[in-house]
């Protein structure tokens, strides 16, 4: 005999009820009052500066008048022309310093550790008054059938200010690319000799490409500082910026203001400079980093980019 069960729905078999998600997390920003704080500071430091030398009796007008003088636009390419050729002396100079510096025979090493010894030691100033007045020392320079003159007539202002700038130079550039080489780790120099290349190719090949990703920002700054320091050859009757704006300062009697031009001029030049450094330090960033640092215009357009959607979000 069958007995029919009934079948009705258990409890175990009800769906359970849909639970409610977790609720949304409002993010509140952190207000940082600091910093509102340090900026209205800043500002109202700026603002008070800026008021101070309005309302000094500098004659700004003079400024825009000499800006584009002939011995000023002079003055500009001599001290670009003075950068640039001693930058070249301390390069060269610093890399042969270095190379004699880290090597294994100890007379040449102990030659290099000396010049970086003294050149560091001493001032640029000192050093440009002792090569002008070496006179005293050598009456006249003898090279034989090649040259024979006086010495003040051998040791010409541009002469005695590549030698001060470019020899002072070196001494820092061999620490800088002595830094450099040492970045590069051994076992690739070991790998190259077990391949039979020489020790010249290793450098040139293996060692320095690498190197110059640790070299080429300190000698950007190294090309800046040179020419600022350029400044420094005006006592050594060297007419550059500096000297032909005081020149000029004392002529038209607006001392101070040329001041101010030449400090202008030197403020557009390191801009320009600076923007050459970052596109270089870029180049050689290559490979070593998995992305290039964004230029300054992709800076900006992602800085657009951000403030459009931030817009639309609130939108």
């Amino acid at each position: 005999m069958s007995v029919d069960i009934d079948k009705t729905d258990g409890p175990e078999d009800v769906p359970p009820p849909p639970k409610a998600g977790p609720e949304a997390i409002k993010a509140v920003p952190v207000r940082h009052y600091g910093r509102y704080v340090a900026a209205v500071v800043a500002i109202a430091v700026l603002v008070a500066i800026v008021y101070a030398f309005a309302q000094g009796k500098i004659n700004w007008g003079a400024v825009p008048d000499y800006f584009f003088d002939d011995r000023i636009l002079r003055g500009v390419g001599q001290t670009l022309l003075l950068t640039a050729i001693s930058m070249i002396i301390g390069v060269v100079g610093g890399i042969l310093l270095a190379v004699m510096r880290l090597s294994r025979n100890p007379v040449t090493s102990s030659i290099a550790w000396f010049y970086i010894w003294f050149f560091r030691g001493t001032p640029v100033l000192v050093q440009l008054f002792v090569w002008f007045n070496l006179g005293l020392v050598f009456e006249y320079i003898n090279l034989g059938p090649i040259y024979k003159d006086y010495w003040s007539s051998f040791m010409t202002p541009f002469l005695t200010a590549l030698l001060g700038l470019g020899l002072n130079e070196a001494a820092y550039m061999a620490e800088i690319c002595r830094a450099g080489l040492l970045s590069v780790d051994e076992g690739q120099t070991e790998a190259s000799h077990a391949l039979g290349m020489s020790h010249a190719k290793t450098l040139r090949r293996i060692v320095i490409p690498q190197a110059m990703r640790v070299i080429v920002p300190p000698t950007g700054n190294e090309v800046i500082n040179m020419l600022k320091t350029t400044s420094l050859v005006s006592a050594v009757q060297y007419y550059e910026l500096l000297r032909y704006a005081q020149d000029i300062g004392q002529t038209s009697g607006s001392p101070v203001e040329m001041l101010f031009l030449a400090a202008a001029w030197y403020l557009i030049m390191t801009s320009i400079l600076s923007v050459g450094q970052y596109y270089l330090e870029r180049y050689y960033a290559r490979g070593s980093s998995r992305s290039l640092p964004p230029t300054p215009f992709q800076k900006i357009k992602a800085n657009l980019l951000s403030l459009s959607n931030r817009k639309g979000v609130t939108a």
